[in-house]
């Protein structure tokens, strides 16, 4: 029995996502002419008030292609220190778009509008031009944390009052939304684009979608070509999105409450230096100075227990839907033995 808590990207289809995906009707998607994606996508440009929508597969080529729609070679855009468009995307913004990141210094991945507002650069040839200001939530560096969304409207207004471009890198969006009692409307009204991820917490195993108004997506489509992102008869992936959407959204409160229950565990270990807040999905513990990271991790990868390092001494258990609550108990009383 392996209990795999590496990340929540790990889950594989139920019978159920499997059955829509093989009853999926499909066409040519080049063509756009096929009618599962065309759903999911109207379906989640609607739920974020959105004119247009389009499916990608990957939230990184999503995230790459809203940092090309907002800017030009040679911009900056504003971003935390621990944002995965910096850490976790190959440097595909200077790749692809060629911008640099003007990185903040916020709290578990969240900074302030004036944070934001001293980042931007001057108005003078010899700076980048400041064109995007970007944001992830939740924070998957920073543990799942949820952003204030008060603090997000005051970014929207900086934003606002410097004609900047607005990103959401909204991949486990769905999880602040339970956490939150957000809506994604709310979101909708505030950012110009947004990725979210179906393979994150929702159980798909492909796909994000990116959603904006018409003149923010109008060379979208062309991107992704470019990006290599075009697929054919991409409704078989489509309907395991909206079967995820329809199934799995609510049920992301249980996951939640499992890794607070983890948090609260290792809190009790002598092993144990620092479990940071846990406001979802995410669990980001330290260990003492003299326990072995390696050795640690090994110990309990001899159990099945599979679990990852992020680095600066942080490790990393994500829950997720294969993950029971017969393995969950399992996991705690063997957490106790350590």
């Amino acid at each position: 029995m392996i209990i795999d808590l590496r990340s929540d990207t790990v889950t594989k289809p139920s019978k159920e996502m499997l059955e829509a995906m093989m009853e999926a009707q499909v066409g040519d998607d080049v063509f756009r002419e096929d009618p599962t994606i065309n759903k999911l996508e109207k379906l989640i440009s609607e739920m974020f008030g959105k004119e247009q929508a389009l499916f990608f597969p990957s939230g990184t080529m999503a995230n790459q292609t809203a940092i090309k729609l907002h800017t030009t070679p040679g911009d900056q855009v504003i971003c935390d220190k621990y944002a995965h468009i910096f850490n976790y995307e190959s440097g595909g913004a200077a790749f692809n778009s060629g911008v640099s990141c003007n990185l903040i210094n916020g709290n578990r991945g969240m900074f302030t509008a004036k944070q934001v507002e001293e980042a931007i650069n001057p108005n003078a040839y010899y700076y980048s031009k400041t064109a995007l200001v970007e944001i992830e939530n939740t924070t998957n560096k920073g543990g799942g944390a949820c952003w204030d969304f008060k603090e997000i409207l005051k970014i929207k207004q900086v934003c606002k009052d410097n004609k900047l471009g607005f990103h959401l890198d909204g991949a486990r969006l769905w999880h602040a939304l339970i956490s939150k009692n957000e809506t994604t409307k709310q979101y909708g009204e505030v950012f110009d684009t947004i990725s979210v991820c179906l393979s994150k917490g929702l159980g798909a195993p492909v796909g994000s979608v990116l959603v904006g108004d018409s003149a923010i997506m109008s060379n979208a489509l062309r991107v992704r070509k470019i990006f290599g992102g075009n697929m054919r008869q991409a409704g078989y992936l489509a309907a395991a999105g909206l079967y995820a959407l329809e199934n799995n959204i609510s049920r992301l409160k249980s996951d939640h409450e499992k890794a607070k229950e983890i948090g609260a565990t290792l809190k009790c270990l002598s092993i144990i230096k620092k479990v940071e807040p846990i406001e979802t999905n995410i669990v980001i513990f330290q260990l003492k100075e003299d326990i072995d990271e390696q050795q640690f991790v090994n110990k309990l990868a001899d159990k099945n227990i599979f679990i990852i390092s992020m680095g600066s001494r942080k490790l990393r258990m994500v829950t997720h839907l294969d993950y029971t609550d017969n393995l969950h108990e399992i996991l705690l009383k063997q957490l106790r033995l350590i």
